[in-house]
């Protein structure tokens, strides 16, 4: 496949004209803009989106979105329609994951990190209830492989993330490591269904035991799972896996990833609304009303949650079944395409829909950075994950629009691998690997650190990356990226967390630049 055109000179209008422009503009300039982004249909963008394949679907729910965009869920006794959108998707939350219990509740949330973080805090709160310490800082235990989002929970709510090893070769969170780790100070365990990098479900059963023994909550992390797992278990003939599990007291499932609703819509599900309880906020120590917020935001538009609702009844639980089932099924055909292709193997398996897969290690074969390059050259975007004590790897969410598509995924695949192969491996000058070892970052000045994004092959684009169609990669008026990122994969790899924590910063901090009143230059 050759390259994509290049995207024509785009000339934005001023962020805030003085005066209406024209509705063509607006949109012609809306269009242009989406135009320069990777595609949301089609399959060949293997992460952010998920597409069902189903086109009709695509316009359904903007029905349901223009009636209830403008509704409010601060206040559901104002907003009855929210009141009921959210508890009949709790409910099909809870038949795909509850035990059946008339105890289990749950929450609608923004998105999987928040629905990963409620569970931190309401731990939080629960702990140092029993303690008697209100400032006291208890611990949450979780494998390596969990999800950022509780990291990024436990920096805000000032708990201790206490991380134990997964198996190296399942890559399944280490029980016994899991039960040395918990202690008194202990506030939660998690485990996942399945960890991202390489879509493997945790021992559940086993986490959830040893938090019980302990009477400490176990948050079950099914964001990306949640809406595929149950039936590919039940498909396997294994035990269901949720709430019903004895000791998992929360399940976060996303509905914007395989539920395929727009984005902004996940779920929070509980064993006991007793659990629930420490996760909301109230307050009348002010003089304006009283305030109860059961997430972290307060005001929440109704259009997303709509789209959802309407989303679950047009396609249905035995529709939902299909699509889970038929993502499954490209997912292993995927798998065992990759397996005949010399210099691949897959890492994990493929007890859920997302299949992770690295080069062989050989001196004379691919490295998967350069096959990732490749495939985009090819038409496919595909994560690329750092090894962090382990393999670099490509990463696809399979999901159901890909079921037919495997054929030509592995050809282009076969294709791009050879195509890698002749290139041979990325090596890093180890004069440079010692420097970013060496390197004091928090001292590192701006100008330094422009200096490191030089290097990496970043450079700022500015506005004038908006009037030559985006440089190089890069964003519309963000940062240049290169178009070819192995290399850069391969420092984000090898270089300190601390430094590549930074440089994301940086490199973020360049893209997120207010648009010149004036518009981009032509």
């Amino acid at each position: 496949m050759t390259d994509p055109p290049a995207a024509p000179p785009l000339a934005l209008p001023p962020a805030f004209p003085d005066q209406p422009l024209p509705d063509e503009v607006i949109f012609g300039t809306l269009e242009a803009l989406r135009a320069r982004d990777v595609p949301t249909t089609g399959g060949r963008t293997t992460s952010y989106v998920y597409d069902t394949g189903r086109e009709e679907l695509r316009h359904f729910g903007l029905r349901a979105f223009d009636l209830s965009g403008h509704v409010n869920g601060l206040d559901p006794t104002a907003f009855v329609s929210w009141t009921t959108v959210e508890n009949d998707l709790v409910a099909a939350g809870l038949r795909m994951l509850g035990s059946g219990s008339p105890a289990e509740v749950g929450t609608l949330t923004s998105g999987g990190t928040e629905s990963c973080m409620l569970p931190v805090l309401g731990a939080r709160e629960r702990w140092r209830e029993r303690v008697g310490d209100p400032d006291g800082r208890p611990t949450l235990v979780a494998p390596t492989s969990v999800h950022p989002a509780f990291t990024k929970a436990c920096h805000l709510f000032d708990v201790e993330m206490v991380r134990v090893p997964t198996d190296p070769v399942t890559f399944r969170a280490d029980v016994a490591a899991t039960a040395a780790a918990i202690d008194e100070r202990t506030a939660l365990v998690v485990g996942s269904t399945p960890s991202y990098a390489q879509g493997v479900i945790d021992p559940i059963e086993e986490l959830a035991a040893l938090a019980a023994e302990r009477d400490i909550p176990c948050h079950m992390d099914a964001c990306i799972g949640g809406w595929t797992v149950p039936f590919i278990r039940e498909a396997e003939g294994l035990s269901p896996i949720g709430l019903m599990v004895p000791g998992v007291t929360s399940v976060s499932v996303d509905l914007h990833k395989y539920g395929y609703t727009p984005k902004g819509a996940s779920l929070l599900l509980w064993s006991d609304n007793a659990y629930r309880r420490y996760t909301w906020f109230a307050t009348a120590d002010w003089n304006g009303y009283p305030v109860i917020n059961t997430t972290l935001l307060s005001t929440k538009g109704g259009g997303v949650p709509a789209v959802a609702w309407a989303f679950l009844k047009k396609v249905g639980y035995e529709g939902y079944r299909e699509l889970a089932l038929a993502a499954w099924r490209a997912t292993r055909d995927m798998a065992a395409g990759v397996v005949t292709i010399p210099g691949l193997r897959v890492v994990g398996d493929t007890g859920s829909t997302l299949l992770a897969f690295s080069d062989t290690g050989e001196p004379e074969g691919p490295d998967i950075r350069v096959v990732a390059d490749e495939m985009v050259e090819r038409g496919w975007l595909l994560g690329v994950q750092p090894g962090r004590g382990g393999p670099p790897t490509a990463h696809i969410s399979v999901q159901a629009v890909h079921d037919g598509q495997v054929p030509a995924f592995l050809d282009d695949l076969r294709a791009a691998t050879d195509a890698a192969r002749g290139q041979g491996r990325v090596i890093i000058d180890p004069n440079l690997l010692a420097l970013a070892q060496s390197l004091d970052v928090p001292r590192l000045t701006d100008a330094e650190m422009g200096a490191i994004l030089a290097f990496a092959g970043i450079g700022a684009g500015g506005a004038a990356g908006v009037a030559d169609g985006g440089a190089a990669g890069g964003p519309v008026g963000g940062p240049d990226l290169p178009d070819r990122r192995a290399m850069m994969n391969a420092i984000i790899d090898a270089a300190p967390a601390a430094l590549v924590e930074r440089l994301l910063i940086e490199v973020l901090g360049q893209l997120m630049r207010p648009t010149p009143q004036g518009g981009a230059p032509a």
